[in-house]
């Protein structure tokens, strides 16, 4: 039986992945090679993106780019751009789009769509959310439990609901 065979597939490739890593995946991502499906959707040498994030649209990553798990790449309403070097950790969620005036219309204003991107050397926290038309410059840290409505500038750290910039980012990399 099918079932059976894919059951004792995913056994073996979790004791696989709890052997070498420590670790037991969800059943796509012990099929799907990470690194294997950012080639296929066009993403940057040595990216990969877990098999278990949603990616929409029209969504560019460039080289050396980590994407966790749970992620959410939306590209729906317009370019998502990602830049090389980064991190975007579990849970992320990236959009491009929002329908909030189109709810509160009843429907009759239009969805309103914009381009939103994130620079180099950027590290954004488990669970941060960025709203459309966002822009994120170089070596930019965004906290955990972030919710990004305002774009930022480069080489600074920002957190909160909503994020605030609280420093520079560069004291991270050693440089004063």
């Amino acid at each position: 039986m099918l079932l059976d065979k894919l059951q004792g597939f995913f056994f073996t490739r979790a004791k696989f992945y709890l052997t070498k890593y420590n670790r037991v995946l969800p059943f796509g991502d012990t099929i799907v090679d990470r690194w294997d499906k950012a080639k296929f959707l066009g993403f940057g040498e040595n990216t990969s993106i877990y098999d278990n994030s949603l990616v929409l649209g029209n969504v560019y990553v460039a080289n050396n780019t980590w994407i966790g798990p749970n992620t959410l790449l939306d590209g729906s309403g317009g370019r998502l751009e990602i830049g090389a070097h980064c991190s975007i950790s579990a849970g992320v969620q990236i959009y491009t789009h929002d329908t909030v005036k189109r709810s509160l219309s009843g429907g009759k204003a239009a969805i309103e769509y914009a381009n939103t991107k994130i620079g180099n050397n950027c590290y954004v926290g488990p669970n941060v959310v960025i709203v459309k038309g966002v822009t994120i410059g170089d070596n930019v840290v965004i906290g955990a439990n972030s919710l990004v409505t305002k774009s930022i500038s480069s080489n600074l750290v920002a957190y909160g609901t909503p994020a605030k910039v609280i420093g520079k980012s560069l004291k991270y990399q050693g440089i004063k």
